[in-house]
């Protein structure tokens, strides 16, 4: 059998998953890694996207937006700024996200923020999640 490692997804809702995994697939900002056992420590910002965790217990996907993971030798730390259960996703949940990502983009032109190219990346990221799970905010 695989080695496994401690993985927590938490949200400032709840927690969402403790369990040993056997892997676990990040949507990191700068690409998507995945994190095993004995990974080198890291810590990496996530952009909107299906996290992926396969374990002893079977496989599961949750929704992510934002926030960070860390990777160390305690095991695999995910802290989201929104995570769902793929299976709760639907249309509604996907059209609040983008509205919510379309309304501060808007922010950030009308205040000429310099932050306006992360939160168009950050609000193309999410309508690609949408066609990813097979989900039209139309």
């Amino acid at each position: 059998m695989a080695d496994t490692v401690q993985f927590n997804l938490v949200s400032p809702e709840r927690s969402l998953a403790s369990m040993q995994v056997n892997e676990v697939q990040i949507p990191g900002s700068d690409g998507d890694m995945t994190a095993m056992a004995d990974h080198a420590p890291t810590i990496t910002t996530l952009r909107p996207g299906v996290l992926k965790v396969t374990g002893p217990e079977g496989d599961a996907e949750y929704v992510v937006t934002g926030g960070f993971a860390e990777i160390g030798e305690s095991g695999i730390s995910v802290l989201a700024e929104r995570a769902i259960a793929r299976a709760d996703m639907d249309q509604a949940t996907l059209k609040g996200m983008v509205d919510a990502a379309t309304d501060a983009f808007a922010k950030a032109q009308d205040s000429k923020s310099e932050a306006a190219d992360d939160i168009a990346k950050t609000l193309a990221d999410t309508v690609a999640l949408g066609d990813a799970l097979g989900i039209s905010v139309n």
